[in-house]
């Protein structure tokens, strides 16, 4: 019970941290093809997307830590995967 809750525990705290350091790997990568930063529109957009696929990404690293049976054992295959998927149809 002890390590469920610590797993629980990190998971959460894990996230916040992670979704700032995400914003800034999307600064980093927004920069045309010949190298120069976006700007106005382009960036936004690109921002946008990118921030959506690291936080989904996050969702999911999250939503595996949380994927626990009653014992506090690792689920596997199909349970952990429906688990998952519940877990990030949930936070969304």
């Amino acid at each position: 019970m002890k390590k469920l809750i610590l797993a629980l525990f990190a998971a959460c705290v894990m996230v916040p941290a992670y979704a700032q350091t995400a914003a800034s790997a999307c600064e980093a990568k927004a920069v045309s093809k010949e190298g120069k930063p976006l700007t106005g529109a382009a960036k936004n957009s690109f921002m946008q997307k990118c921030e959506r696929e690291t936080g989904a990404a996050s969702k999911a690293a999250a939503c595996e830590a949380k994927a626990l049976s009653k014992d506090g054992k690792p689920l596997y295959g199909a349970a952990k995967d429906a688990s998952v998927k519940k877990c990030v149809a949930d936070a969304s």
